[in-house]
């Protein structure tokens, strides 16, 4: 599984996990945190990334605008904000479970919240 994390997530969090063997990329690091929603869900889709986001709302629009639409969709994780977001290596030990249990990623068009435990 890849995630692509939206820029409403630090961009330690992607580093510690690709210390920890997952694919991860933050919207930080290619300068896209001016970048609108849409543009943030092409870019994981053209990239065949799921994107990790706490923007739930918009996302689940978006989502349904990309499956009418047919436009490449890789899946849409929610990260709760129970999970304070200071706590990167707590997020990366819960985004690296996530993706050790979906080791295919999400079905297209899926929206899923990451687990807290």
């Amino acid at each position: 599984m890849k995630f692509y994390l939206d820029e409403d997530l630090s961009p330690k969090v992607a580093d510690i996990l690709r210390k920890n063997g997952v694919d991860a990329l933050s919207a930080h690091e290619i300068g896209a945190v001016e970048a609108s929603d849409l543009q943030q869900l092409e870019f994981a889709g053209k990239e065949k990334r799921c994107l990790v986001t706490r923007n739930r709302d918009d996302f689940i629009k978006l989502t349904l605008q990309f499956f009418n639409d047919r436009k490449p969709h890789y899946g849409i994780l929610i990260v709760p904000y129970t999970i304070p977001g200071d706590q990167f290596s707590r997020m990366a030990v819960l985004l690296k479970t996530f993706a050790s249990n979906h080791p295919s990623g999400l079905t297209p068009y899926t929206i899923a919240f990451l687990p807290t435990k």
